[in-house]
């Protein structure tokens, strides 16, 4: 009999790949939707072989109806408060309302566990779910991806493909930064899903690299010489984060606000994942950096 899985966020571009690595898996999947749905996206996830509950997401018991019979509800949903804590928070409540035995939060970044609350917004509504979550009669596992390898494509202050430069701060030119990609993500998270012995907290990284590796592996797979530059101490990046944001209040507003951004890239410097959990599945294979940086460059 097959088992089967719950995916909330599933028209979004992790979500949806999630449901394509359970399907590939034997899976039988499950994608929660609103009414409002982009009705490309849920015929998208039908050709695939999901099966597709229009539900009303405000509304505990159709949550439920729709995760009646489940194995796991994994969660890949993106936004602010009221989708990280208000609507998880209703998607654990249906799931344990249907007897689900296993949740797996939408905690797709860097394992924020060890970090200081109130240094990263994004971070602390999922802390604040995670409590929520931690008293509830049903087994979680979070997937914590790092940065998602995307970001090396937009000219961060990382890689800055434009102005061939790295940048770095604090006395960290070789710290070990976790990215992995997309593709990377959703296989893993999909064996996680499907493995009821799943421990609580798992980190990933498809490459592990220090902005003085990757200057190196620029050269190689660029022939091109990339600058590579101290941007401030880690001390004065904290300060102007914490002034830009004062700066700009609208931001609380935003998903991705640049003193977010900046939030983000100061979480990268200070925590690192050093128990991954790469080799607990042994049918993936992980993208390498050099491979990665072959393909956006």
């Amino acid at each position: 009999m097959k088992k089967i899985i719950v995916v909330a966020g599933s028209t979004g571009n992790l979500g949806n790949r999630i449901c394509r690595e359970l399907i590939k898996r034997g899976a039988e999947v499950r994608a929660i939707v609103r009414a409002s749905a982009d009705p490309e996206k849920i015929d998208t996830l039908k050709k695939m072989g999901v099966t597709v509950f229009t539900v009303d997401l405000n509304n505990i018991d159709e949550i439920a109806q729709a995760c009646a019979g489940a194995g796991c509800v994994v969660s890949a949903v993106a936004g602010l408060r009221d989708v990280i804590v208000d609507l998880q928070k209703r998607m654990l409540d249906g799931a344990v309302k249907a007897g689900v035995p296993r949740f797996i939060p939408s905690d797709f970044c860097t394992d924020y566990t060890d970090l200081v609350p109130g240094e990263n917004r994004n971070f602390d509504l999922r802390r604040e779910f995670k409590a929520y979550l931690d008293r509830a009669p049903i087994k979680a596992s979070s997937v914590f991806n790092g940065a998602f390898a995307d970001i090396l494509k937009y000219n961060t202050p990382v890689l800055n493909l434009k102005d061939k430069s790295i940048g770095y701060w604090g006395d960290k030119a070789d710290w070990k930064l976790d990215f992995t990609t997309v593709d990377d993500t959703a296989a893993f998270t999909a064996e996680v899903a499907l493995d009821d012995s799943a421990p609580e907290k798992l980190q990933i990284a498809s490459f592990q690299i220090s902005p003085n590796t990757l200057l190196e592996d620029m050269k190689s797979v660029t022939g091109e010489t990339f600058r590579i530059h101290q941007l401030a101490s880690l001390e004065d990046f904290a300060r102007f984060i914490k002034k830009q944001r004062a700066d700009n209040p609208a931001g609380e507003n935003e998903l991705y606000a640049k003193w977010q951004q900046a939030q983000y890239m100061y979480s990268m410097f200070t925590t690192q994942h050093n128990q991954l959990a790469n080799g607990r599945y042994k049918n993936l294979t992980w993208t390498t950096a050099e491979s990665y940086l072959s393909v956006i460059t």
